[in-house]
């Protein structure tokens, strides 16, 4: 059956795409950064429509930034640009951690975990795997010069004497050299798909080099350089797939602001032996696809709860594609590794539970901040807010969570609740300062002990804004001032819904969240 889908496809983050096909399934990896579970996968039967299915990872190695220990963090680290593969019955998440300096390789005989988690000697930037047919096994890394380096048989390092060398190069570029890399063979050939920016301004622009052999020189050069009409948002980064009748299609992203960088399906044909992409050299707006299954239902990748189902578990729940989070919902992620030990789930109630144990400076440094992505062009979050448990100089509430955040809370001053509308102010520089400070807009006196509070985010035309609100007297009132987010190198995904409770002053307040509602406009 046809189907027609509109790019960009989820209108949710999901950077650095790596999808493969296994019989009639697709399955795409993303950079997930410092969210915890990580190593999100997901599954389409057609390349348009996708589902959660999995977490490769609950925790990394829970160093004191992964666990948000003091003011250490990983923000704008973790895990990036995973390379996904099916090899012999096995599956393959390769990656590394800019915190940590490793190379992750994750195994799993289902895509659904349990997931077996190994290193591989080195660091390999932007990576990208290649089993051969003669059992060797290589890796495509690196920024501006990208190398191929043969791998051990067990994949735990570098193989002593094999290949290792340059393959290409954008020396010079004074913008961004080629990185990104997506490495296959296919009908007897090598190719390496990378990303890089014209010389002359910022533009996102995809590129292909091909080779006969892995000693031979690889050639080629752009494919792809174009912004949907889109600000001059170039589309590009990313690999090929193959469709059970034969079509390839690329799977790219663009830069889209503030909500972060959303996937872009591009049709791909083949001249000779030559990836063609696009249609005239363009991104088109619509794509025809064939699905399998028409009718599948696919679960939203983002959703509403009234925390009256799953259960907090801190093993992770990778084999339940549902309750992947810890327990939670699997749109659900940490902003840090959390500490499962201030949580408490109450279903009969329906709410969420959390206590804090350090102080924090600002919103940031909070443990346990639940957050999901947001979504283009625009959509609205709400949460009731149990502030009865709140200690002087506590803060809860819901935000738009990247490094120049906003947000709406209750907050107990001076031991009078109210609540207040904050913010940290920024510009659309990429790079922040570090002492930018928490600004507060607006506060409330109120005596309620239960409160609802909304966030509403407008992405259309990088708009890039966000109002916050609180229910009084039968209707939403807007408090504060209407927010302007920016997509920044500080933190370096899309802004997102964030739960938090923080202290300033002293442990061991507590609020509970409950009902949470998310619309999409």
């Amino acid at each position: 059956m046809q189907i027609q889908i509109t790019n960009p496809v989820t209108g949710l983050d999901y950077p650095d795409p790596d999808v493969i096909r296994v019989g009639d399934a697709y399955y795409m990896v993303s950079t997930t950064m410092h969210f915890m579970p990580g190593g999100e996968i997901l599954r389409s039967y057609d390349l348009g429509n996708w589902e959660h299915v999995s977490y490769v990872y609950d925790r990394l190695d829970s160093t004191p930034g992964q666990t948000l220990t003091g003011e250490e963090h990983i923000y704008e680290k973790g895990m990036w640009a995973a390379s996904l593969r099916f090899h012999k019955g096995v599956f393959y998440v390769c990656f590394t951690s800019n915190d940590t300096g490793k190379t992750y390789l994750y195994t799993a005989q289902s895509v659904q975990g349990p997931w077996e988690k190994h290193y591989i000697e080195g660091f390999y930037y932007d990576n990208s795997l290649l089993f051969d047919e003669d059992g060797s096994v290589y890796i495509a890394h690196g920024n501006r010069d990208v190398f191929i380096t043969q791998l051990k048989e067990d994949l735990s390092g570098p193989l002593e004497g094999g290949l290792n060398r340059l393959a290409v190069s954008d020396a010079g570029n004074p913008m961004l050299g080629y990185e990104g890399s997506h490495f296959y063979k296919i009908n007897g050939k090598y190719y390496l798909f990378l990303i890089h920016s014209l010389r002359d301004r910022w533009m996102r622009t995809q590129a292909c080099f091909q080779a006969d052999s892995l000693e031979g020189e690889f050639t080629g050069g752009d494919v792809l350089c174009d912004d949907m009409g889109y600000f001059g948002q170039g589309v590009a980064q990313g690999g090929i797939v193959d469709t059970p009748e034969g079509k390839w299609y690329g799977v790219l992203f663009q830069d889209n602001g503030a909500v972060g960088r959303i996937p872009v399906l591009v049709p791909v044909h083949w001249d000779e032996d030559r990836p063609v992409f696009g249609e005239a050299g363009k991104a088109p707006r619509t794509v025809a696809l064939s699905s399998g299954r028409p009718d599948y239902p696919y679960k939203p990748l983002v959703q509403s709860d009234d925390f009256r189902d799953g259960e907090l578990d801190s093993r992770g729940k990778e084999q339940e594609p549902d309750f992947g989070c810890f327990g939670l919902k699997s749109p659900w992620q940490f902003n840090h590794e959390p500490e499962l030990s201030l949580l408490r789930l109450d279903r009969e109630a329906g709410m969420l539970w959390v206590t804090t144990d350090k102080l924090c400076a600002g919103l940031t440094q909070a443990r346990n901040i639940l957050t999901q992505r947001m979504l283009y062009p625009g959509c609205g979050a709400e949460v009731t807010v149990d502030v009865s448990g709140l200690k002087e100089g506590d803060y809860a509430g819901i935000c738009a969570l990247q490094g120049g955040y906003g947000m709406v809370s209750a907050a107990k001053k001076d031991g009078v609740c109210c609540l207040v509308m904050k913010a940290v102010e920024t510009d659309d520089a990429l790079d922040t300062p570090k002492d930018l400070q928490e600004q507060e807009w607006e506060s409330v006196e109120i005596t309620e002990s239960r409160v609802r509070l909304r966030v509403e985010a407008d992405f259309a035309g990088m708009r890039d804004e966000a109002r916050f609100f609180y229910w009084h007297c039968g209707g939403w009132k807007k408090i504060g001032v209407t927010h302007k987010l920016h997509f920044k190198l500080d933190h370096f995904v899309g802004c997102r819904f964030g739960l938090f409770l923080y202290s300033t002053l002293e442990t061991g307040g507590r609020a509970g969240f409950a009902d949470f509602v998310y619309t999409a406009h």
